[in-house]
Formats: structure tokens, sequence, C-alpha cells
């Protein structure tokens, strides 16, 4: 992940006093991109311009009030340092080449089209709002969650506010094993004084009462196929009050399998074998001796069906198809044995991918891979209309995989001014034609200065409730705090 303040900073309002500001010349003309979301790849995107190109003018749409994306409502609580690149964001909307409208959504509020009139470039940075779907019976029944909606809940995403999930069963079965799923996994199991961070109160409170005392990771594949990384593997393992229940046959000539795999993965089978098969060391020993509460790998399993309880109302349990590999590697496949297992519990979250929703018919779109086709970030077929993050490559990566991503795309926009592909001698208004668009629709952005409002309130509100933010999950309460 990304350490405080990384990047380039000269982005920021430093410039006009390093003599980068200057007047403008009849001969040049000053690009007016814009760009839709306002998490990291929108961020980043904004960055590269603004550092790389003297004149351009960004602006960045928001459909939330407030910014961030996926680092205010995405990264777990309990990792406050990852936030920290929300100080390098700062930076970039303070500078005086850079506006923030949040509360405008894009596709409804003002159409991709009308943007395209308003500026001379549109980069598509709005990631990945849905979760893939399991597809199987019993998918709608209570209890049953994507962690998308999970992780929304307790980190404030508004949409996920009233969520209110059952946290009376002893057992929890997550779908999947990547990072996010990990996550949950570790919020649930994290003893609260770790907790006190900006999650929210009523989360806080919900996870205070818990009688979660196990939670298992399902996967359909086996241990050198997992999708989490080793940083939140080691904090598993070295979870306060937790112990892990690996299965010791699931590793049994693991270690002559990963001589020449690449090292990455090398170095997370090894932790895994060492939790499963070696005499614990006097930190997990004593971690472990002490453990009231269980996590756990279960591999080669495959979900086939919720079970209800016999009001059909509640899930009880899963019924899995058993598998076994085909092939090896990333490239191995589950196949169905035959062989089917049941488990109880009441509370099952599935981790199983994030996926990007079409913006409109203007905008191309391929459903099959959930992106919008795409060259280097430039979309086929619609030149000056671009995409960055998730919804350019498909939601996979950490913030840094992000930040490179979008500095590509930006690179794309630039070389596109430089070459001439962008008519810049066709003067574009940008949020000035777009504000009257606005204003006949009765909706009122957010500025960046409004949401500095919103989070100050938040963090006074968290110093009377011990924790560094309490954060306001109403948007109502957030427009009404700043007067709209």
């Amino acid at each position: 992940m990304i350490p405080a303040g990384s990047g380039p900073l000269s982005c920021g309002k430093a410039e006009s006093t390093m003599g980068f500001k200057r007047p403008l010349s009849t001969s040049e003309r000053v690009p007016r991109i814009c760009i839709v979301g306002s998490g990291p790849a929108g961020f980043y995107t904004a960055q590269h311009l603004l550092k790389h190109h003297k004149l351009a003018r960004v602006d960045i749409y928001e459909k939330l009030p407030v910014p961030f994306g996926l680092v205010r409502f995405g990264v777990a609580p309990d990792h406050p340092e990852v936030k920290n690149v929300i100080n390098t964001f700062t930076q970039t909307a303070q500078s005086d080449r850079c506006s923030y409208y949040g509360n405008v959504t894009v596709g409804k509020d003002v159409t991709v089209e009308e943007l395209q009139q308003a500026y001379h470039a549109v980069v598509l940075s709005y990631g990945a709002e849905d979760n893939r779907i399991l597809g199987i019976p019993g998918e709608n029944l209570s209890g049953v969650y994507s962690a998308r909606a999970f992780v929304g809940w307790y980190n404030g995403l508004p949409e996920n506010r009233d969520l209110k999930p059952d946290l009376s069963s002893k057992t929890v079965l997550v779908l999947g094993q990547g990072n996010v799923a990990l996550d949950v996994a570790r919020i649930l199991l994290t003893p609260l004084d770790l907790l006190r961070t900006d999650i929210t109160e009523g989360s806080l409170a919900a996870i205070a009462s818990s009688k979660v005392k196990r939670v298992w990771l399902v996967g359909r594949r086996g241990p050198l196929q997992v999708a989490f990384t080793i940083k939140e593997l080691r904090e598993m393992v070295n979870l306060p009050g937790a112990r892990p229940i690996l299965d010791p046959a699931d590793f049994a000539g693991l270690r002559d399998a990963i001589k020449d795999v690449p090292r990455p993965r090398k170095r997370l089978t090894e932790l895994m074998i060492k939790t499963a098969l070696e005499k614990p060391g006097e930190k997990e020993a004593k971690i472990w001796a002490s453990a009231t509460r269980e996590w756990g790998l279960k591999f080669l399993r495959s979900p086939l069906e919720i079970l209800p309880t016999a009001d059909g109302k509640r899930a009880r349990g899963i019924r899995m198809a058993v598998t076994r590999l085909e092939g090896s590697g990333e490239s191995a496949t589950a196949v169905p044995t035959g062989e089917v297992e049941e488990l109880e519990c009441g509370l099952i979250l599935s981790s199983i991918g994030y996926r990007s929703l079409p913006l409109g018919s203007s905008v191309p779109f391929d459903r099959k891979h959930g992106i919008i086709p795409n060259h280097l970030g430039r979309v086929q077929g619609v030149p000056g209309l671009y995409c960055s993050g998730w919804v350019k490559r498909g939601p996979t990566g950490v913030i840094i995989t992000t930040m490179n991503d979008s500095f590509d795309t930006a690179q794309s926009v630039l070389e596109d001014l430089q070459a001439g592909m962008l008519n810049v001698s066709n003067t574009k208004e940008g949020f000035e034609s777009v504000r009257s668009i606005l204003q006949s629709r009765g909706v009122h952005p957010v500025s960046f200065s409004d949401w500095e409002k919103i989070d100050a309130a938040e963090v006074a509100r968290g110093q009377l409730a011990g924790k560094p933010r309490e954060k306001i999950v109403d948007p109502q309460e957030m427009l009404q705090l700043i007067g709209h």
C-alpha cells in the first residue's frame, strides 16, 4: 500500500508561487478535462494531468457529497495508515486548477454526452459499484450479504447504513479467499479496543454484542490459488484473541510444489504451511493458547445452496460441492467430485468480487468482463473519452496498482493533447456550462471546501466518542450541515 504523503506534490497550490502559473498568450489554449469518480483512480489521474500539463484545468465529479471513494469506504478501519494517501489527494483537490463537484450523479444529473460537450476530454473513473452474485438458491435469504455491503456498513457507506447484519450466530462463513474476505473476517474477530478508529459507532456497538466465535473462509480451489496477500494473512495469524484452523492435509506435499513459483506466491504459501504444519513460535503459541475465537480456511468447496430455517426466512447453513482441481497454478479449475457437504452458519458473506456497471448507451461496455473496452485508457470508438481504475481493467490490485494504471491513462490524454487529437482551439466552458444544466435539474453540487466542513464535523464527533472520526452516514445530514 501507499505510505503517507507519497506521490508527486507539485500539483497543489504551491504551483502558483513556483513560477508555473503565468498569463496565457493567445496561442496557449487551456485544456478542460473532467473526471467522473473521486476515488484513487480519479485523483491519481487528476494528479498526473496537473503535474505534467501546466495549463490544464481538471474538474472531478462525484455522486456522493464526500470524496475519496474506496479509500474512505473500502479500506478496513484498522488500517488507518493506508488512508494517509488522502493527504496527497487533498493537495490535488486544493490546486487552483482543480475543482471538486460532489453530489452530482453522472448518468442521471448530467449525461456523459453533456460532459463531452463541455470538456475537451472526459475520463471515467467511477470504479466497480456492484458485486457479483452467487446465482444459487437461497441467496436472497436474510443473513446472506455481499462482503461489499458488509464493508460498506462498517465503513459508513450511505447506501449500506441500514444493513443491520445479525451477528447472533456463532459461525460465519465467507465465500472467497481474497483480501476483502480476510478484512471482514478480521473485523468480526478483532478485539474492540483495536477497532476504535473511524468505524461507525453503530457498527462498533453491533460488533461489541456479537456472538461470532468462528469464521470460515471458503474457496473453490486450493492453497496455491488463494487471492489474499501475505501482509493480510500475517495479520490474521497474529490476530489477538483468535487462532487459525488450517487442516494439515491441505498442505501436505506443497513444499515441493512451490519450489519454482513466483516469490510472492511462494512466501505466502510458506506462511500457510508453517501455520498448518509447524509447532507455533512463542508469540503465536501465547496468542492461540488464550484465544476465545478462531478462523479457518476451507478449500475445494463450491456453494450450491443456502439452506433456510424452518420458516423459510433466514439462512441456517450452506450446502457445498466438494471439488477437485484440474490443471495447476493460476489456471487450475475446480471440478465437482459429486460429493456434497453441509455446514451450519447463520451469517454468510459473499466475497467473490466486484463489478462495474454501464454508465449509459453512449459509453461502450463489455458486460462479460465488466469493463469499458479501451486501449491504454482510450475508450474504443469514442475519441476524447477515457477510463482509468477498475472500470478500465477490472476490480483487481491494491491502491498502488490503481495509481500506476491511472498515470497511464493520464499519459494517454497528455499524448493526445500533444498530438493535436483533442481540439483545444475549440474553447470549452467546462463546469460553467454544466452549472446551468445542474441548476435546471435542481442539483446542488458540493465543493471541496464544503467537504472540509463535513470533515471537520466528523473529526469533532469522533473526539467526543474517543475516536479519530465519526463518519456521517446520511447524505441529507451532510447537505444540511453545509447549508444545501
